[in-house]
């Protein structure tokens, strides 16, 4: 096994089992991840996520690969890196995978209790607000503060990312932030 880089892709697959043999398999054929993943780097997934989608790929290349089937390894773990990347694009994509924790829902009822004040639940929601000014000033960044912004006003991840010169991920990321900064404010 001391000479295990200069087996070819076949000698090691059929010592696939060791980890020393996947480890070797994985080193040869990161740069290949890396190449693929590039071709969707305009996506909603930054790059270190394609590399890893593709990293799945091929771990299940490795794992799946049959000979008789008449592919080279080379060729099968390359369908298999590109549609582990297109199902994680796919997935993204998808509006129903949208968390129902972030779904609002307002109903008229609720509409019209906000509406109609009394001058103290006034005067204690603007001290709220004043408060929550103050937390996102101090607590959030100026990006994460645009986003939360843009967000409130009912953009869309997309259409956050696209105004802001970035990705969906990494509009994702920063909402996720906001909410875990925000997790334990109290008025």
């Amino acid at each position: 096994m001391a000479d295990i880089n200069k087996k070819s892709d076949k000698e090691l697959l059929t010592l696939r089992r060791n980890e020393n043999v996947t480890n070797e398999l994985i080193n040869r054929y990161k740069p290949i991840v890396e190449a693929i993943a590039m071709k969707y780097i305009n996506s909603p997934l930054e790059k270190d996520d394609l590399v890893q989608e593709g990293m799945i790929g091929l771990l299940a290349a490795i794992n799946s690969y049959r000979e008789e089937k008449g592919a080279s390894f080379s060729t099968y773990a390359g369908h298999c890196i590109n549609n582990s990347i297109q199902s994680a694009l796919k997935k993204v994509s998808r509006l129903k995978d949208i968390p129902q924790s972030n779904i609002v829902s307002l109903e008229e009822d609720y509409i019209n209790d906000v509406v109609h004040l009394s001058a103290e639940d006034e005067y204690l929601a603007k001290e709220s607000v004043s408060t929550l000014s103050t937390v996102l000033y101090e607590e959030l960044s100026s990006f994460e503060n645009e986003v939360l912004r843009l967000y409130i006003v009912g953009c869309s991840y997309s259409e956050i990312a696209e105004k802001l010169d970035k990705n969906t991920k990494a509009i994702d990321n920063a909402i996720q932030r906001i909410r875990k900064k925000l997790e334990g404010v109290t008025f």
